[in-house]
């Protein structure tokens, strides 16, 4: 079971502390999957939303097909995510309660099916962005000064 990572969100890492993980289909159009297949997609901004026992991705940016001439899509349009009913309505219970958000983290490709994990999770203060900054340089170093051989 091959997984062919396309794009992951590293800004979602950065801004949001993430506690449970997802994956969903996506619903593309026939040029869209051949965008998402030359990595021409962009999670940056994007966001998720229950709406209707359904959830929603927006502002995911795939660009437009070279070869699709007419029958091109949106580059931002709204798509659709496929999840089980019983993870959907978990999902939003969570969303309700808890005050968490749906964040999509990953979008990949696995058995030529495009997947996209997505995460419940809390903003992050600024102190805690500080904080996991410091404990990743901690990290890199106490890396380097175990590679320095005597």
């Amino acid at each position: 079971m091959e997984k062919k990572v396309i794009t992951t969100n590293r800004k979602a890492f950065h801004d949001f502390t993430i506690f449970e993980k997802y994956d969903a289909g996506i619903v593309l159009t026939g040029t869209e999957i051949k965008s998402v297949r030359k990595s021409a997609v962009n999670l940056k901004d994007s966001f998720c939303k229950i709406e209707d026992n359904e959830i929603f991705l927006y502002k995911c940016h795939i660009s437009p097909y070279e070869q699709g001439n007419r029958f091109n899509h949106e580059a931002e349009r709204t798509r659709k995510l496929l999840l089980t009913k019983k993870e959907i309505l978990k999902m939003q219970n969570k969303v309700k309660q808890n005050g968490y958000t749906i964040v999509p983290l990953e979008l990949y490709i696995i058995k030529g099916f495009a997947k996209l994990q997505i995460g419940l999770a809390k903003g992050k203060k600024l102190h805690d962005k500080r904080d996991a900054l410091a404990q990743k340089d901690q990290k890199r170093e106490m890396d380097r000064a175990s590679k320095i051989r005597y």
